[in-house]
């Protein structure tokens, strides 16, 4: 365990002030010489022209400074939910959290789901409550709303007078004098419990160590209150973050386990992988080993980043966050050194769930276009990206406008390069509508020679693919059987209606191969003929993302609301309502719901908040979704297929 080393993500809705929190930490500590402002485009984590122009964080940044002796590793996170996807892959690399919430704003939809997500993962997590200058803010209510939004097991470390002024005064709260606190931790600890029954009072150090255990385990939260704009409360955070956010842990003497969460093209540099090293180290001009490619690559350079800036090191240790030169195959999620059970699952906090395709402004620029989303996919596998050469098409996923603007803005400023993003388009999937055999064969023109029978069966819904063989190994040879099994997840890449092709079980149930003219190419040929013509047979059905919802608003609004959930085929739940406040849950297709942010807006007055998850994909009528055209040549068309496979079709 390095107890010298705290990496701590920090985590808010949009215009929470967590960048302007982050630069405030920097400055106290003596990182920086000088306070950066998110107005002026000078801050140390926005670094993108495209965050300095607007002002919010689109991708995770790493920076690191020095506390009391305490070295002190942060991410900071996008707060727009376009860009969950890195917020997903910071939350893999880190010890601790500080959530931090609005005091005008309240806990807001963004602010749910990323609470959930540090609950699911256990993040010991610091809530840090800004802007109590503000004119408007109410402590108390403010405090209601965490308890019932959020949760209850925070424990107050300060008091607030004179909120929502320039004059508020924070002052600690000691967990010894706070009744409430000693309930709370007495909940969750026996021993605390059986003191508090038997002597009605506790020691201060018995209590800070119980508290510091229930933090560390997830159990309780601490909560402070600041402002970043006035400077305020930065040193409790401080001082607490060292104190109740646990240290890195791991073994410099282990084997090497490290994990790739972030990749970035800095213009000197060129190709940098920021690494969390669970367990042993890593040093310039060594090889490492990335697992998940199968490659060893020497580290050129190795550096870690103060206050912005790079800075050269030998070696890195387990519990370390560094930037890592040389690793020119790495893309993000690669392990490096060996598979380690530290190395946490990822947890999802949404789900790509539109496509877009992207074209060159310029005809000239459509083959570095194509490089650069290349470029782009592999330091976010999020998007997705495909590339249909027969069609000169180019399509990524996206989560959302905002994230297609800031795609825009980042090829014409990285890259040079104009790029047009026609409007998204729901991604719908497809599935069997009944059981049948598709043949697939391929024995002309020798020498070749593959023949597959499938059995297609439909399967539940959000069971995926399942694969098995029947045929015997005289038949099929184990290696062009594996083959088989290999092509099967790209020949269900588009099925009939154009779509993915989910929620079905495939069954290889004869075939043959020959001893002189069969090879393993040939089963790369035959499987997709052979899976396309028994969906083509069976016919398939439109499946369509449907999401959950969770909307919090003024129960005077409730008629309005419901009846637009119903225009939109949506469902509901009864609403629960408290204090004349209404919270109502329940699910929504995507395809008719894309405008309902807006339209809740315009209903409450900006004052309802809605959260929304991908919840699953569910059966939708033909004529409410999109067919689109096959992209390339489809194994329908055998002849064409066939030349195209061989390479012998331009």
């Amino acid at each position: 365990m390095n107890k010298t080393i705290r990496n701590i993500g920090i985590f808010a809705h949009v215009d929470a002030g967590k960048t302007s929190l982050t630069e405030n930490m920097l400055y106290l500590s003596g990182a920086t010489q000088s306070l950066g402002s998110v107005d002026d485009g000078t801050t140390t984590t926005d670094f993108l022209e495209v965050e300095k122009k607007r002002g919010i964080s689109v991708r995770s940044s790493l920076t690191s400074f020095y506390w009391q002796k305490t070295k002190i590793n942060l991410v900071d996170t996008p707060g727009h939910v376009d860009f969950s996807a890195d917020v997903e892959r910071v939350l893999q690399v880190i010890d601790g959290a500080v959530l931090i919430i609005s005091a005008i704003e309240g806990v807001q939809a963004h602010t749910d789901a990323i609470w959930q997500a540090l609950k699911e993962r256990q993040i010991p997590t610091l809530f840090f409550v800004n802007k109590v200058d503000r004119p408007g803010v109410y402590i108390d209510g403010l405090l209601e709303d965490i308890k019932e939004e959020l949760s209850n097991d925070f424990v107050c470390l300060q008091t607030v007078e004179g909120e929502g002024t320039a004059k508020a005064v924070m002052k600690r709260l000691p967990l010894e004098s706070s009744e409430e606190s000693i309930e709370k931790i007495a909940n969750v600890n026996d021993t605390i419990l059986e003191l508090f029954l038997e002597e009605g009072s506790i020691k201060k150090e018995v209590l800070q160590e119980a508290f510091k255990e229930a933090v560390s385990k997830g159990e309780l939260c601490p909560l402070l209150f600041g402002s970043a704009k006035m400077q305020w409360g930065i040193y409790a955070l401080l001082q607490h973050m060292v104190t109740y956010l646990p240290p890195a842990t791991g073994k410099p003497s282990n084997e090497l386990s490290g994990l790739v969460y972030s990749l970035f093209h800095e213009p000197k540099q060129g190709k940098i992988a920021y690494v969390r090293l669970f367990e042993g180290n890593a040093k310039v001009r060594e090889l490492i080993s990335n697992y998940s490619q199968d490659k060893a690559e020497k580290i050129t350079q190795l550096q870690e980043v103060i206050a912005g800036n790079f800075k050269a090191i030998a070696q890195a240790e387990a519990g370390d966050i560094v930037a890592i030169s040389g690793l020119q195959s790495a893309q993000t999620g690669d392990i490096l050194g060996v598979p380690s059970e530290r190395i946490p699952d990822k947890v999802s906090l949404n789900t790509s769930l539109l496509t877009v395709q992207v074209k060159a402004e310029q005809d000239k620029d459509y083959a570095a276009l194509a490089q650069a989303l290349q470029k782009l996919s592999v330091e976010d596998p999020a998007l997705e990206f495909e590339w249909y050469r027969e069609d000169k098409e180019m399509h990524v996923k996206v989560m959302g406008q905002i994230q297609v603007e800031v795609l825009e803005q980042i090829i014409l400023q990285r890259f040079g390069i104009a790029a047009i993003f026609e409007n998204p388009t729901v991604v719908y999937k497809e599935t069997p509508l009944t059981s049948g055999y598709g043949i697939g064969h391929y024995t002309m023109p020798k020498p070749c020679w593959a023949i597959v029978r499938f059995l297609i069966e439909p399967a539940p819904r959000g069971s995926g693919v399942s694969y098995k063989s029947l045929v015997r190994t005289s038949d099929i040879h184990q290696k062009y059987q594996n083959e088989v099994e290999r092509t099967i997840p790209k020949a269900l890449k588009q099925g009939i209606k154009g779509w993915e092709v989910t929620d079905l079980n495939i069954t290889l149930v004869e075939g043959e191969d020959h001893q002189m003219h069969s090879r393993p190419g040939n089963f790369v040929l035959a499987t997709p003929m052979g899976i396309m013509n028994a969906l083509n047979d069976m016919g398939t059905k439109f499946l369509e993302p449907i999401l959950s919802f969770k909307i919090t608003a003024s129960d005077d609004l409730l008629g309005k609301i419901t009846s637009e959930i119903i225009q939109m085929r949506g469902r509901f739940d009864s609403p629960t309502i408290v204090n004349n406040k209404m919270t109502l849950t329940g699910t929504m297709p995507l395809a008719s719901s894309l405008d309902f942010p807006i339209k809740l807006n315009s209903i409450s007055g900006g004052k309802a908040k809605l959260l929304t998850q991908f919840h699953a994909y569910e059966e939708c009528d033909a004529s409410l979704c999109q067919t689109r055209p096959f992209k390339g040549i489809s194994p329908l068309d055998r002849s064409k297929y066939i030349l195209k496979m061989r390479k012998a079709l331009e």
